[in-house]
């Protein structure tokens, strides 16, 4: 079946203007797979609530959303970049986030990477994360 990729624009975090370009930021790229195609659309709501709050969350440069909205409808996840590793443990660890975590863990399968990068662009983080949630480069070995 083909997948039909979808990702919402990029919101900024409050640490947004204080990157310089080039500094080493964290890219994170999560995806979830339900085991049913009709939990998708309450994982993207819970997705959308967090995004909310991301004005907020200390030490994020930005975020963007994504799904596959092809016939199965079952993939989505996201893509963020931090500014340390220690924001994001903070962000995994808030209590919104781990409510999501807890209620969601039981309908699918989750997989996650992170890397190191230099921020020379929206664009380029966004490309370079995009090539693993299309499939275009393998998942890293060891991804949870």
């Amino acid at each position: 079946m083909p997948q039909i990729l979808w990702s919402t624009r990029w919101q900024p975090g409050p640490a947004a203007g204080a990157v310089e370009p080039g500094a080493e930021v964290l890219v994170g790229v999560t995806e979830f797979v339900t085991h049913r195609p009709w939990r998708t659309l309450s994982v993207g709501a819970a997705g959308v609530r967090l995004r909310r709050t991301w004005p907020r969350t200390p030490g994020a440069v930005g975020m963007w959303l994504w799904a596959d909205v092809g016939p199965r409808m079952d993939r989505s996840g996201s893509i963020t970049v931090w500014t340390a590793h220690e924001h994001l443990m903070g962000f995994v660890a808030r209590p919104d986030h781990r409510a999501i975590v807890r209620a969601h863990r039981d309908g699918g399968t989750l997989r996650s990477a992170t890397w190191t990068a230099p921020f020379t662009s929206r664009s380029a983080v966004y490309d370079s994360a995009w090539r693993l949630v299309s499939g275009a480069v393998p998942w890293p070995v060891g991804t949870a």
